[in-house]
């Protein structure tokens, strides 16, 4: 792999364990969570994820935005400033559009997925940055089918219990992947919260077309109805990332001073 999806498979990972948050249906208007990316010892970016309300095609909707972008020290090595966002339906909970901008030293991508759940059918968009043009196709979608940050929705109706499994149809870059997401154990950790148990849930993401999955990813979620990331793992080629959150905003949960 090259640089680019080098560190387009952290932010995607990082991206898949941010939307854990929706799980149980749990939403809250302004909820902000930051994330610290560090690779290795060295702390190289942070990420966020924000959920605002808003209307699209006369439906009301929750804007799911994350944020990544590497601390200015790490930029001169490779900047990234990338933003992604979900349209997401509140009545129904169906991704009704997704885009991705994405900027990584020098390769970048802009995306767009408009969903038609009862046709089974996305416009996909694909931007020329030389021509300064979309590139435009129509492809069929499985009923249910999410984007990235909406991919565990269909998970939280389970009783997520260690051992379990289920699988998630994921439509982004023109393609649909199914992956299989795995309830490992119980484990209790650190976190600005104080003393926190959680579940470590992996996503086994073996898909190329969405990344090239090298290592295991392991997540850790609050092992209650809001289950908020907490931490997450990335061993891959070319060596381990850890995201742990830093700071939240309008959570359930009372930050430790330190």
């Amino acid at each position: 792999m090259n640089h680019a999806l080098k560190w387009n498979l952290i932010i995607i990972c990082l991206l898949m364990c941010l939307s854990t948050a929706l799980l149980n249906g749990v939403v809250t208007e302004g909820e902000k969570l930051t994330f610290s990316i560090n690779y290795g010892i060295i702390k190289a970016a942070e990420a966020t994820l924000e959920t605002q309300s808003d209307i699209l095609f006369d439906r009301p909707v929750w804007v799911i935005t994350s944020r990544a972008k590497t601390y200015p020290f790490f930029d001169s090595v490779f900047k990234v400033r990338d933003i992604v966002q979900s349209w997401w339906d509140k009545e129904n909970l169906h991704a009704l559009r997704f885009s991705k901008r994405l900027s990584e030293g020098k390769y970048k991508q802009y995306r767009v997925h408009t969903y038609d759940h009862e046709n089974q059918s996305s416009i996909y968009q694909s931007w020329n940055f030389k021509k300064q043009e979309f590139k435009t196709k129509q492809i069929k979608i499985p009923s249910g089918t999410q984007d990235i940050l909406s991919a565990f929705y269909s998970v939280r109706q389970l009783n997520l219990i260690p051992g379990s499994k289920t699988m998630v149809d994921i439509t982004v870059d023109g393609n649909t992947y199914r992956t299989e997401v795995v309830v490992h154990r119980r484990e209790t950790i650190n976190s600005i919260f104080g003393k926190m148990e959680c579940l470590v849930i992996e996503p086994k993401l073996k898909s190329e077309g969405v990344f090239k999955q090298s290592g295991r990813i392991l997540i850790w979620v609050t092992d209650d109805q809001y289950k908020v990331p907490l931490k997450m793992t990335s061993q891959i080629t070319f060596g381990a990332f850890t995201a742990i959150i830093r700071a939240a905003e309008n959570v359930p949960y009372t930050i430790l001073q330190k």
